[in-house]
């Protein structure tokens, strides 16, 4: 059976998501390898703990802004269309498309904050002793 134009670009999207989670890994693995060539000490249990806060803080507001964007893109192009379908409703479509955006960038900032809080306050310090 013969694969359709759909399979075909999501197979070639799903090389290019692979190629770009590989590129991501080896920036990330780079410096590891660097520290680990200078013949001194290892890093400590400190030292790994506040790499992780950072790379898991990066990631996730890495995600929270691209959802959050293109959360926000489909919701503005909804309204865009609901309002060419009905002018005569733009009022209440542009008050409840600006409450819906408000939200979507209030759980972008949530993100930010607790990001903030792992990495300056680092509520984990007393727990591991760090």
């Amino acid at each position: 059976m013969q694969k359709g134009v759909f399979e075909m670009k999501r197979s070639q999207s799903l090389s290019s998501v692979v190629a770009l989670a590989l590129s991501v890994f080896a920036v990330l693995a780079a410096p590891a390898l660097a520290f680990a060539a200078d013949g001194g000490a290892a890093m400590g249990g400190r030292d790994w703990f506040l790499v992780a806060i950072v790379v898991t803080s990066g990631f996730a507001l890495a995600f929270a802004a691209a959802f959050g964007a293109l959360g926000q893109g489909k919701a503005i192009a909804q309204t865009a269309e609901g309002i060419a379908r009905q002018p005569g409703a733009s009022g209440d479509l542009f008050r409840t498309l600006i409450l819906g955006l408000a939200f979507i960038e209030s759980l972008v900032l949530y993100v930010l904050v607790v990001a903030m809080i792992l990495f300056f306050a680092n509520p984990f310090s007393s727990v591991y002793g760090l």
